[in-house]
């Protein structure tokens, strides 16, 4: 039963850190909250749900379209949203909170008035297919979304870390004017970086379908909180941090549901929020220095 429950966990746990990445990186590089990442990221789920389940497609194909079509959305959203409010003089620095929050209630809106607001079925033909490790038993769905996280976790910190781009992302993120000065193209990296973190949120939607079987419209919001909770907890605009809390909020709600009160699920993570603000404020891996220059 305890082995049972940490493979759970830790499943669970690989999302979030996925749905995380996508805020940290943006946090990172702009300093914003993008709060229309959970309804991109439900978006993403409905493509898999619509690609799989309705047009028969096989599950790769699944992703790929939900990647294709978040990045999309990620790609308009900086270029109508966010971009016309970055420099401008007079603008209040919440306004490209403000402007996120306006497009995530628009896409809940628009998705439920196309598919409804009910819960719609996610099929995968290996959903019941399992494997028995002695009393453990892991269901192949489990294992698909563990390596498919760990194998995107990895491939970005590769990226951050060794490629030309992710260096440019990383300089941005330390200082834009200097990256600026510095020769970066920081309009291309800002668009880069949303385009990604958006293409990671429909990642993360297919697997939520895979994992729970179901979607609905108002998936986006709760994912999305969680995802905030997650990057406060691991230290803003860290993916080490993001993933390290999405596996530790994961596995502090899946033991809570199987040993406490299931009741409570949601509210662990911003008990978990209120509890390291206290003790640690910026976070597990988070710095007391304050970025500047964004």
């Amino acid at each position: 039963m305890l082995l049972e429950q940490l493979v759970n966990g830790i499943t669970l746990g690989s999302i979030y850190a996925i749905v995380a990445l996508g805020f940290t990186l943006v946090f990172g590089v702009l300093g914003i909250i993008n709060m229309a990442h959970g309804e991109i990221f439900m978006v993403g789920a409905y493509v898999g749900v619509m690609t799989t389940g309705v047009l028969g497609w096989p599950l790769w194909l699944g992703f790929i379209a939900a990647i294709l079509v978040t990045a999309f959305l990620g790609y308009l959203l900086e270029s109508l949203t966010l971009r016309p409010l970055r420099g401008k003089k007079g603008v209040s620095h919440l306004a490209p909170l403000i402007s996120t929050i306006g497009v995530s209630i628009f896409l809940e809106n628009m998705t439920h008035h196309l598919f409804g607001a009910g819960n719609k079925p996610f099929r995968t033909p290996f959903a019941q297919l399992s494997i028995e490790i002695g009393s453990v038993t892991i269901y192949v769905v489990q294992i698909i979304i563990f390596v498919i996280s760990i194998l995107l976790m990895m491939g970005l910190s590769i990226w951050l870390s060794k490629t030309k781009a992710g260096k440019a992302l990383r300089a941005t993120a330390e200082n834009l004017e200097t990256a600026s000065i510095l020769g970066v193209d920081t309009k291309r990296t800002i668009i880069m970086t949303v385009v990604i973190a958006s293409a990671m949120g429909g990642i993360a939607g297919v697997l939520v379908g895979m994992a729970f079987n179901s979607v609905s419209p108002q998936m986006g919001l709760a994912i999305g909180l969680k995802g905030l909770a997650i990057i406060i907890l691991g230290g803003m605009g860290n993916v080490k941090g993001a993933m390290v809390g999405g596996l530790i909020l994961g596995l502090a709600e899946t033991f809570l549901v199987a040993y406490g009160d299931s009741g409570y699920r949601d509210a662990i993570a911003f008990i978990m929020i209120i509890i390291i603000l206290l003790l640690k404020p910026q976070g597990i891996f988070g710095s007391k220095a304050v970025q500047e220059g964004r």
